[in-house]
């Protein structure tokens, strides 16, 4: 085995390395006099200085300070935020470019992590859409703006000087405290932008405070515009500490006034402390409070609150490969643990016999049959209950359920409870399918499987062009 590299790297040096491979979470790898530094920034290819900003025994992490030869792989980010935002770590990156570097990601999870050899990952989905293809944006409200100038920022970047103690935009990676003021998104619409651009304008002119978890008082928390793809439906949803009506319903008739393509006008109300665009109650100003979205078929009602995937394209595509991946059959009976608001169970209910779903957020069940019930789908059953201990010690539903022929699992990052993965194990379903926007957490789960399983294919598809971020579908049979 070759001897590690001594770290002769403090942090605050300089040095000038060039860029070989990427790595997770948008970094990519370089090597000083053959030791390993991740850097925040480049692109493989790339010959750049970079500054130390840790020193560990076994690698260093570092930031571009200076490109010195760019890589053939980079392009001129589109957006005039990127680098200071963080949303996009990866829009000086060709597409094409990207895409090969989140399959090498799926195969390196499940080589290294789950150990297995040359497993079989088909060519990845990329998305039709690289830019425009969220249906969902949350923008935070701030007193304080982040200025910070970064070396891979676009050079269209100019953050605006201004006397304000409001702004509006998104938080940069690891500030909580801070936004970075926003004037466009090139992830949702032109709309979206509209939208964005209104708020913050309103909100400065009627002089409106900034809640503020330290005093525990002020009035705007988020605004969150939601748009459906498919029925051009556009919901505002402001999120603020108080309810005051008056200033919505002004808020409301400006905002129609200068975006009339608003179909939907929200005002959420959260007055505890912790900063999330969820709350106690909801008043709708204009519309129904809802917008409706399509995938395949099926028509789903999404709420202010409600969970969806924030691409619907690559939504519809990542459902038609676990339905592909599933091989279903009109007599089976599926299992769909983590089933969420149901889409999943929805989307393959036309396939087989009986969809029973298992999902721990009571509100996401109520979702899930109501979209039953708009979509006159009879044969999907979803039991409210935290998934471990409802395979565990919460069991009574199993005996009156039939077995599963199927189980389509698709868990939240962290993957899996050990308990979970054992009793899966025990009652043993002919086939699994495994989706997952965690290839390390699903090589880790999936090889605890393999004790019973073959791993028959992992398909991986691009859910969110620009990011580091790919999902996977994992195909599993029992072996005879």
């Amino acid at each position: 085995m070759e001897p590690l590299k001594q770290n002769l790297l403090k942090r605050g040096d300089e040095v000038v390395l060039r860029v070989d491979d990427a790595a997770f979470e948008g970094k990519t790898i370089g090597r000083y006099e053959g030791f390993v530094v991740f850097v925040e920034g480049a692109v493989p290819g790339d010959t750049v200085r970079v500054r130390i900003l840790k020193s560990k025994k076994n690698y260093a992490e570092a930031k571009v300070v200076t490109v010195e030869q760019p890589s053939p792989h980079r392009v001129v980010p589109r957006c005039r935020h990127f680098g200071p935002c963080g949303g996009c770590k990866w829009q000086h990156v060709d597409y094409q470019v990207q895409l090969r570097f989140k399959q090498q990601h799926v195969v390196d999870a499940f080589e290294r992590i789950g150990g297995f050899t040359n497993p079989n990952v088909l060519p990845i989905i990329g998305s039709e859409e690289v830019f425009f293809y969220r249906n969902k944006m949350e923008y935070s409200f701030s007193d304080k703006e982040w200025v910070e100038f970064l070396p891979d920022a676009s050079p269209n970047f100019q953050p605006e000087t201004l006397n304000s103690k409001l702004f509006l935009g998104l938080h940069v990676p690891q500030r909580y405290d801070k936004v970075l003021e926003i004037t466009e998104c090139h992830l949702q619409s032109g709309l979206s932008n509209e939208i964005l651009n209104f708020t913050r304008s309103f909100a400065r002119r009627e002089n409106l405070p900034v809640y503020s978890s330290d005093a525990d008082a002020g009035y705007l928390r988020f605004l969150v515009i939601r748009e459906s793809k498919r029925t051009n439906e556009l919901m505002v949803n402001l999120v603020t500490y108080e309810d005051r009506p008056e200033i919505l319903k002004h808020f409301t008739a400006g905002l129609l006034a200068a975006v009339p393509e608003v179909t939907t006008v929200v005002n959420t109300i959260n007055s505890k402390k912790a900063q999330i665009a969820f709350g106690d109650r909801e008043r709708v100003y204009a519309g129904d409070g809802v917008i409706n979205e399509r995938l395949g078929n099926l028509l789903f009602t999404i709420s202010a609150s409600s969970f969806f995937q924030t691409n619907t394209h690559q939504a519809e595509r990542l459902y038609t490969v676990a339905k592909s991946l599933a091989a279903l059959k009109q007599t089976d009976i599926v299992w769909d643990l983590y089933s969420g608001t149901g889409s999943i169970a929805l989307f393959v209910s036309d396939a087989v016999r009986q969809v029973i779903g298992v999902e721990s957020v009571e509100s996401a069940v109520q979702d899930a049959n109501r979209n039953a019930q708009a979509n006159h789908i009879e044969n999907c059953t979803f039991i409210l209950g935290d998934l471990k201990d409802r395979l565990t010690k919460d069991r009574e539903w199993i005996a009156s359920h039939p077995r599963p022929d199927v189980m389509i699992i698709d868990p939240p990052r962290s993957g899996m409870h050990p308990k979970v993965v054992e009793e899966i194990l025990e009652i043993a379903p002919e086939r699994i399918v495994y989706l997952s926007c965690n290839p390390a957490t699903q090589a880790r789960d999936v090889k605890s499987l393999a004790v019973r399983y073959d791993v028959l294919a992992l398909q991986p598809v691009d859910m969110f062009p620009h990011t580091y971020h790919i999902e996977n579908v994992a195909k599993l049979t029992l072996r005879s």
